[in-house]
C-alpha cells in the first residue's frame, strides 16, 4: 500500500479525505525516503533471523515441549510472577540458568528489550553514572529514558574513551556508582567487545559491568554461555536472550543475588507484566541441556561462520568480519532495499536495514549465518553478491 503525499485545503472531488491525515502524512514522508517498514512473511533461504544454531525449528525443541506439555506444563502463565503467575518451571530454569552462565542468580523474563528496560531503569541510583556503547541496543537507551540521573554515550568499542568520561565525571563531583554497559557481540555490526579491557575497567573504578549477551549466547563461549562466563574481578550482570541462538523465547538478567532480588522488588517491567509462558521456560531448560550435552550444535556453527567468511573474501573480496553477524555496507537507503529484493528474488531471506536502526549513510544488509543453511548455501549467496558488488560501498570493499 502506497501513501501518496498529502495535502492542506480543499481535497479532489470525489476521492475520500485521509481518517488520520497527520499520520498519512508521516507515513508518505518515510515512503519517500526509502524508510517505510512493512511486514512481510520469511520466504527463501534463511540468512536474516538470529536462529544461529537452528533450534527453533528443531524436533529436538519441539519434543521437549511436548514432554513438557505431557507432564502438565501449562501453556499460560495467567498473571504476573508476584501474583499467580509464577510456576515451578520459571524457578528451575533461573537455578539452571544460573549455574549455567557462572552467576549467583537468574530472573527469567518475557524478552531481552524488557529486560534492559527493567535494568537500567531500575537499578541505577540518581547519583549514578551509566556509561554505555554508543552502539548498543535500543532497549538500553529506553531502560537510561525512564530513569533520573545522569547517563553518556562512549566512542563504539574504546575503553579509553569510557574511562576519559570516567575521571571527567568524577573530577566534576559524581560521587555515585557507575555502571559500564556494552555488547559482547553487536547486533548490526557483528564485532566483538574488548571485554578484558572493560573487565580491568570496571574493576579500577569500582563500576559495575552490564554484559548484553544476546548475540553471544549459544554460538560462543565454552558450551555457548557467552563471553562473559569466565570473567574474574568485576561486579558483573549479564543479560542473555532465550528467542536467538537458544532458539526458544524469553531474557534472562544474570548476577549477583542483590541485583536479581531489586529487580523482582521494584522492576516495573517485571512486577506489571504477565509472566512468561512456564512452557516457554522447560523449552529454554531443554535449550541449555542442548548446549552442555550436544557441543556439535556449537562446532557446527563455527564452521558455517568460517566457512560465509571465506566465501565472503573469495568471492566478494569483503573482510574483516568477526562473528555469524555480517554487515554489508550499501550506504544509501534505496540501493540498500534495492539488493535486498535483488537477493531475495533469487531466494536468499537477506533484509535490508535503515537508520534509525543504523547511522544515516550506514545502511547496510545484516548476512546472518544461521543454523537453518548449510555451506553450499552460503557459498550461493555469495556468488549471487558478486554479480551485484556494484551496489555495495566503498568501505564494505575495502
Amino acid at each position: 500500500m502506497s501513501y501518496p503525499s498529502s495535502t492542506s485545503g480543499s481535497h479532489e472531488p470525489g476521492r475520500p479525505q485521509p481518517r488520520y491525515p497527520a499520520q498519512e502524512a508521516d507515513l508518505a514522508v518515510l515512503a519517500t525516503r526509502n524508510r517505510l517498514r512493512r511486514l512481510q512473511p520469511a520466504r527463501g533461504l534463511d540468512f536474516s533471523s538470529n536462529d544461529y544454531l537452528g533450534l527453533a525449528t528443531s524436533g529436538r525443541l519441539r519434543c521437549a515441549a511436548r514432554d513438557a506439555l505431557e507432564r502438565g506444563v501449562p501453556v499460560g502463565s495467567g498473571g504476573s510472577r508476584l501474583l499467580r503467575g509464577n510456576h515451578a518451571e520459571h524457578e528451575a530454569l533461573e537455578q539452571e540458568a544460573a549455574q549455567f552462565f557462572g552467576a549467583e542468580a537468574a530472573l527469567f523474563m518475557g524478552g531481552g528489550f524488557q529486560a534492559n528496560q527493567a535494568i537500567f531503569a531500575t537499578l541505577p541510583r540518581a547519583d549514578d553514572l551509566v556509561l554505555y556503547d554508543a552502539l548498543i541496543h535500543a532497549s538500553v537507551h529506553e531502560g537510561v529514558r525512564l530513569r533520573r540521573g545522569q547517563a553518556a554515550a562512549f566512542a563504539h568499542n574504546d575503553p579509553d574513551d569510557a574511562e576519559n568520561r570516567i575521571r571527567t565525571w568524577r573530577r566534576d563531583g559524581g560521587r555515585g556508582q557507575i555502571w559500564l554497559a556494552i555488547e559482547s557481540v553487536y547486533s548490526m555490526e557483528g564485532d566483538v567487545a574488548p571485554l578484558e579491557s572493560f573487565v580491568g575497567l570496571a574493576r579500577r573504578h569500582d563500576a559495575i559491568l552490564v554484559v548484553d549477551e544476546a548475540h553471544a549466547t549459544g554460538v560462543h563461549g565454552v558450551a555457548g554461555a557467552g563471553f562473559a562466563r569466565h570473567c574474574a574481578g568485576a561486579r558483573l550482570l549479564t543479560l542473555h536472550t532465550c528467542g536467538k541462538g537458544l532458539g526458544a523465547a524469553g531474557a534472562l538478567v544474570c548476577g549477583d543475588r542483590p541485583l536479581v532480588d531489586l529487580l523482582v522488588t521494584r522492576a516495573r517491567p517485571f512486577i506489571f507484566a504477565t509472566a512468561p509462558s512456564p512452557l516457554a521456560a522447560a523449552i529454554v531448560r531443554a535449550a541449555l541441556r542442548l548446549l552442555s550435552d550436544e557441543p556439535e550444535l556449537q562446532a557446527s556453527a563455527r564452521r558455517r561462520i568460517a566457512h560465509a567468511h571465506a566465501e565472503a573474501g573469495r568471492l566478494c573480496g569483503l573482510d574483516g568480519f568477526a562473528t555469524q553477524i555480517m554487515p554489508l555496507i550499501v550506504g544509501e537507503d534505496a540501493a540498500t532495499m534495492q539488493l535486498a529484493a535483488c537477493l531475495q528474488s533469487s531466494g536468499f531471506d537477506v533484509r535490508g536495514i535503515r537508520p534509525p536502526t543504523v547511522p544515516a549513510g550506514t545502511s547496510r544488509l545484516r548476512v546472518s549465518i544461521t543454523g537453518n543453511v548449510s555451506e553450499a548455501d552460503i557459498t550461493r549467496l555469495f556468488e549471487t553478491l558478486a554479480s551485484r558488488r556494484d551496489l555495495l560501498s566503498p568501505e564494505a570493499l575495502s
